[in-house]
C-alpha cells in the first residue's frame, strides 16, 4: 500500500540524522525517499548507522537542498547551526515543508543568534515568524497551520516541559536557576578533546556555564508561556551516559500557592499530552525515557522563606527523541495532518 506523503532527510549522517531516518522507516504514512550527505555519498545508509544493515536500500547522495527537497511533501533537516540557516532560502523555493533541527529559526532576534551563535545570521529576513517554534506542547495548534517549523533543542524542550505548567498558570517569574546533565550523543557523531570516550566515561565536567545557547530559547518560549520578568542560570554538565537528559530547575512561587496545588497543576497540565508523563509513585528518571519520545516530569515543593516558596521541578528526555529527531517527527505528523504519535508510540527498553 502506498504511503500518502514523500519525504527527504538532509544531513543524514549524524545521530539526530539516524533517528530520523529509523522513524521514517517505521512510519505508515511518510514515505522516505532520499537522504542527503556530504559524508558516505554513494553509499549505503548501513555504512554510517549498523542498524539499518538489511533494512533499506536507500544510500546517501550528494544533492543540493533543492535536488534533495524536489518533489517531496516535507523536507527534514538534520544541518549543524549555520549550515541550516544558508540551506533553507533554497529549500523555500521547491514548495516543500520544512521542519530544521537546528538552532537558526528557533531565535527572533537577530543579535541575540550572533550573540550566542558567534555569527552573523544568514538569513535573517526569516526570523519574522516564518518558522513557528516546534514544541507541541504550547505550540500545537500553530504548528498545525505551519509550513515551516524550527523544532526547539534538546537541552531547551527538557528544560522548558519542566517549567510549562507554571508558565501557564502565571506563576514562573523571578530567578530561574537550572543544571542539565546530558549525555554523549548530544555532542553529535564526530569525537573532540573533551567529548572523547576515555575523557569523558567516569567524568563530569560542565561547558557554557551561565552561557550556552538554549538559555534565550528558553526564556523566549516561557515569556510566550505566560512567564514573567524571568531570568535563567543555567549550567549544563556533560556526562557519561550514551543518551538522556536530566534537568533540575529551582524556582520560588508564592507562599500561598500549597504542595498539593502544585502537583495538581502538573498532573492536569500534561493529563491529555500523548508524550509527557508525571510519575506517580517516583520521580523523573533517565532510564525511563532512553530510546523513547516520551518525556517525564515533577515537581517538589519545599521551604517557605521571606513569603516565597522553593519548588524544584524535574524533567527528563531522550537528546536525541523528544529532544531532537523524535519532536521533529512529532511536528512533522501535525504538519502533514497525521496522527502525531505516528512512529512514535515505543516506549523504549527497560533497563
Amino acid at each position: 500500500m502506498a504511503k500518502r506523503f514523500k519525504a527527504a532527510v538532509i544531513g543524514g549522517s549524524g545521530y539526530g540524522g539516524a533517528e530520523l531516518i529509523r522513524r521514517l522507516l517505521l512510519h505508515p504514512e511518510v514515505e522516505l525517499v532520499r537522504v542527503a550527505s556530504v559524508d558516505y555519498i554513494g553509499e549505503p545508509i548501513a555504512n554510517a548507522h549498523p542498524n539499518f544493515e538489511g533494512i533499506t536500500d536507500l544510500k546517501f547522495e550528494g544533492l543540493s537542498p533543492a535536488e534533495a527537497a524536489a518533489g517531496m511533501d516535507v523536507v527534514l533537516l538534520g544541518l549543524p547551526h549555520k549550515v541550516s540557516a544558508q540551506k533553507v532560502p533554497e529549500i523555500l523555493s521547491t514548495g516543500a515543508r520544512i521542519v530544521d533541527l537546528s538552532g537558526d529559526f528557533r531565535l527572533r532576534d537577530a543579535a541575540t543568534y550572533k550573540r550566542y551563535y558567534g555569527a552573523e545570521h544568514p538569513a535573517a529576513n526569516l526570523l519574522d515568524g516564518t518558522f513557528v517554534y516546534g514544541l507541541p506542547e504550547l505550540n500545537r495548534e500553530a504548528i498545525k497551520k505551519a509550513k515551516y517549523v524550527a523544532s526547539p533543542g534538546c537541552f531547551a524542550t527538557t528544560i522548558e516541559l519542566g517549567l510549562l505548567p507554571l508558565a501557564k498558570a502565571g506563576l514562573l517569574r523571578g530567578m530561574i536557576e537550572t543544571v542539565g546533565i546530558t549525555g554523549s550523543s548530544g555532542a553529535g557523531v564526530v569525537p573532540s578533546a573533551t567529548t572523547h570516550h576515555p575523557t569523558r566515561a567516569g567524568n563530569l565536567r560542565t561547558y557554557k556555564p551561565l552561557d550556552h545557547q538554549h538559555i534565550p530559547e528558553i526564556t523566549q518560549t516561557l515569556l510566550a508561556a505566560g512567564a514573567k520578568d524571568i531570568q535563567l542560570s543555567f549550567v549544563p554538565i556533560s556526562a557519561p551516559l550514551p543518551r538522556g537528559i536530566f534537568a533540575t530547575s529551582f524556582v520560588h512561587v508564592d507562599e500561598n500557592i500549597s504542595p498539593d496545588d502544585l502537583k495538581k497543576l502538573f498532573v492536569e497540565a500534561y493529563a491529555k499530552e500523548p508524550f509527557v508523563r508525571v510519575p506517580k509513585k517516583r520521580l523523573p528518571e533517565v532510564v525511563a525515557v532512553a530510546g523513547s519520545n516520551y518525556v517525564e516530569v515533577a515537581c517538589q515543593p519545599g521551604a517557605v522563606e521571606n513569603g516565597r516558596r522553593v519548588v524544584a521541578c524535574f524533567s527528563v528526555t531522550d537528546n536525541l527523541i523528544k529532544g531532537g529527531a523524535g519532536q521533529a517527527i512529532q511536528s512533522m505528523n501535525l504538519m502533514l495532518g497525521l496522527d502525531e504519535r505516528a512512529s512514535l508510540e515505543d516506549p523504549g527498553s527497560w533497563p
